[in-house]
């Protein structure tokens, strides 16, 4: 478990290379809720463009970096994230991304100077690769999710909302590997119930507290380059099952619904992984209660223009 005063030493550590990202306070009635405040938490407008940036500044400010590097297996935002620490920090970075990643994601992830190879068609054949290379290299691996680090830099990202939103009656979260929802639920602690949103097609969170353990499950849909791991990482699986209040599947209609309303009403261009926890809300897949204020994690932005019609 992470403890408090851990989450508040690395928000310290990080601070200076991060953004606070904005909270916008809306009526639930625009999204046909009405008597609940939605607080939508914007993680989209942080450096690289998701809250990933969190921890892998925390791994690069944190462990000794070899002349090699870091290297780093991710379905695209954890690789920008990473190769973005790396270039900040000038250490050289080697991203290995499925086939499946999306091509804007593969685009920031060269441009931040980063040597990027494509391996296999899932996040699991590229996390394999990158194994394969560390045995090969000195670089020093950088877990997307299942990593003290990373889990601690993630963290903050909680620690940060509550201060700006410290009324909040739930908080919406998606979940891929479960690096995010362990590091907020970890910040939490049950003092606000924490919700899991994953896509139907990708239920890895749900299937592992259904068996007691992380299982393989599904990997697919419209968000598999973000929230499609094989399995939820094992140092958040216990945080998860002491502290996340349950867990809510949306369908990739739904996630495309999220997307468009977000932009309709808030002019905001999220991804398709970084709209689902406002997915689970707006299908109804998760319901509030009258008078609450509901926060919503938009985590990720990094997408080519979209038209939303």
């Amino acid at each position: 478990m992470l403890s408090a005063e851990a989450i508040a030493a690395a928000h310290a550590r990080i601070a200076p290379h991060i953004r606070r990202t904005p909270v916008v306070s809306v009526d639930g009635a625009d999204f046909g809720w009405p008597g609940v405040r939605l607080v939508f938490k914007l993680e989209l407008t942080q450096h690289a463009g998701s809250f990933k940036s969190r921890g892998a500044f925390n791994n690069m400010l944190t462990r000794a970096i070899p002349a090699a590097g870091v290297v780093a297996a991710s379905g695209g935002n954890h690789g920008v994230a990473v190769s973005y620490a790396a270039m900040k920090t000038n250490h050289p970075a080697t991203i290995f991304v499925p086939s499946v990643a999306s091509p804007v994601k593969m685009e920031q992830i060269r441009g931040y100077g980063a040597r990027l190879e494509i391996a296999g068609d899932r996040y699991n054949d590229a996390l394999v690769a990158s194994e394969r290379f560390v045995e090969t290299s000195d670089a020093v691996p950088i877990h997307a999710y299942d990593q003290y680090e990373t889990l601690q830099g993630q963290a903050t990202l909680g620690r940060e909302l509550e201060e700006q939103a410290p009324d909040l009656d739930a908080l919406l979260v998606a979940v891929g590997g479960g690096g995010l929802i362990g590091g907020i639920a970890s910040w939490y602690r049950g003092r606000v119930p924490v919700i899991g949103v994953e896509p139907e097609l990708a239920p890895t969170l749900t299937r592992a507290l259904e068996a007691g353990e992380p299982v393989d499950s599904p990997a697919g849909g419209i968000a598999a380059d973000s929230l499609a791991p094989k399995q939820v990482g094992k140092l958040m699986f216990p945080i998860a099952q002491r502290y996340v209040a349950g867990t809510a599947l949306v369908t990739d209609d739904a996630i495309r619904d999220a997307q468009r309303a977000l932009w309709k009403s808030l002019r905001i261009v999220a991804e398709p992984g970084g709209a689902a926890a406002f997915a689970a809300l707006l299908s109804g897949r998760w319901k509030p209660k009258a008078g609450q204020t509901i926060g919503v994690l938009v985590c990720g932005g990094n997408t080519t223009a979209v038209d939303f019609k």
